[in-house]
């Protein structure tokens, strides 16, 4: 877990583009590294990622707007929990067509590029990325593809911010007078980015109050 006892913590200042980054996935756990490392030779690890969505947050001045975007839907080769289903709304049949991680990992690395990215409970984030980098082959199972320094988590802000208080999106949504209206019927991993970044704006700027964000 990060530190944010105190918002004098400011990894984003000196920088001038943060990503926002929200992934949807099967629902299923993440197997344990121990029975990774257990599983029978040859043995394939089902996906995970099945949407991936990406804001751009770009500074103008002391302020930040957003920009581009970039989102896709993955197939993980894997079933998906009728509870996930629920909650993203995302069917088997939704994802036949999109392509596997391996062919979206690429252009994710192109957006992302070495900038800091911005999450709301960024452990979740950060664990399916390594899962499914290393499961492509590109990084040894273990390996902090993505570290915890690479992030900044609006759940732990919004601990510093209001103290005690809940730390899910919605909750957070709610205490900064975020519209969230388009996330009672599903989650989406771009709507998702997108109240990401509007949290983490108004409240490294400290517009807590009910007005809206700074940018439109």
């Amino acid at each position: 877990m990060k530190d944010w006892i105190s918002m004098s913590m400011r990894p984003w200042e000196g920088r001038d583009r943060l990503v926002a980054i929200d992934i949807e996935t099967t629902g299923r756990r993440l197997p344990s590294l121990q029975d990774i490392r257990k599983a029978p030779k040859g043995l394939r690890q089902p996906g995970i990622i099945i949407e991936i969505g990406c804001l751009e947050i770009v500074r103008e001045g002391g302020a930040w707007r957003k920009a581009r975007t970039w989102e896709s839907r993955v197939n993980p080769d894997a079933p998906l929990h009728p509870d996930a289903i629920k909650v993203h709304g995302i069917r088997p049949a939704d994802l036949k067509a999109a392509l596997r991680f391996p062919e979206v990992a690429d252009a994710l690395l192109a957006f992302l590029g070495e900038d800091l990215l911005v999450a709301h409970a960024y452990e979740n984030e950060m664990d399916f990325l390594n899962y499914e980098f290393a499961r492509c082959g590109r990084a040894a199972w273990g390996a902090d593809t993505f570290s915890a320094d690479r992030f900044i988590c609006t759940k732990e802000m919004s601990h510093a911010v209001f103290p005690g208080a809940s730390g899910s999106l919605d909750a957070l949504c709610d205490r900064l007078w975020l519209d969230r209206s388009d996330r009672f019927a599903h989650h989406g991993a771009l709507l998702d980015a997108d109240l990401t970044a509007d949290a983490f704006v108004k409240m490294a700027l400290g517009d807590t109050g009910p007005r809206g964000a700074v940018y439109e």
